[in-house]
């Protein structure tokens, strides 16, 4: 009898974390199930959440206007996922009372000066071609995680534990980006084409490290 009251507590309780993890939005917002901290942010780390909150927006107004232009499902599945990592880093400019920097999320606008050029920049290369849109989803994720891992060198235990989700999903993004790329390269039937961009195929495995995040003024690509 003892036995099985411990089991049905032990049933109660996995089903009850469960439920809660999916109402949290998954492992984006898992930190909220953990004791809330006192700890006083230092304006570099709120500064470090007002930059990857607007960069999240930026990664996702790209893929939701490459999508409208080539209709490709990575761009509108990634897209999706931007969202819930701008919705992670929401969560944590509101439990420390930091104001949201984004008055107006439409698509392709921010007040962040630099932000908004790289946007620009970003779009006018992915519309050139579905290839060219790839490289910029590379790009992207290539410079998003760059910027978290050196945002989380002096964060908070619960920023931490946030900025590592999404760092974990921007890797998973940046190898879908790299397999679409790949696939594409490996159709394509123009020799000039392939000859020009054979070195990049073979140098992208290389290149995690020697990227500069998008906060980094006048190293914007990385490459």
């Amino acid at each position: 009898m003892k036995k099985l009251i411990l089991t049905s507590i032990a049933v109660a309780t996995i089903a009850t974390s469960a439920q809660a993890y999916r109402g949290n939005g998954g492992y984006y917002n898992s930190y909220n199930n953990t004791q809330s901290t006192s700890a006083t942010l230092t304006q570099e780390q709120k500064d470090a959440l007002v930059f990857m909150y607007q960069e999240e927006k930026l990664a996702r107004d790209v893929y939701l206007t490459l999508n409208d232009k080539w209709g490709a499902r990575v761009f509108e599945n990634i897209s999706s996922s931007e969202q819930k990592h701008m919705d992670a880093v929401k969560s944590l400019l509101n439990k420390y009372n930091i104001e949201v920097p984004v008055l107006d999320d439409t698509i392709g606008v921010f007040e962040n000066e630099e932000l908004q050029a790289l946007y620009d920049e970003l779009v006018e290369k992915g519309l050139t071609s579905l290839n060219d849109a790839y490289e910029v989803g590379v790009t992207i994720e290539e410079t998003d995680i760059a910027d978290l891992e050196e945002r989380m060198e002096n964060a908070t235990s619960d920023i931490q534990r946030v900025f590592s989700n999404l760092l974990r999903g921007s890797n998973n993004h940046l190898s879908a980006f790299n397999r679409q790329l790949d696939s594409s390269l490996d159709n394509t039937s123009n020799d000039s084409y392939n000859q020009n961009n054979s070195s990049y195929k073979s140098q992208r495995g290389n290149k995690k490290g020697g990227h500069r995040g998008f906060g980094h003024k006048g190293e914007r690509w990385g490459r």
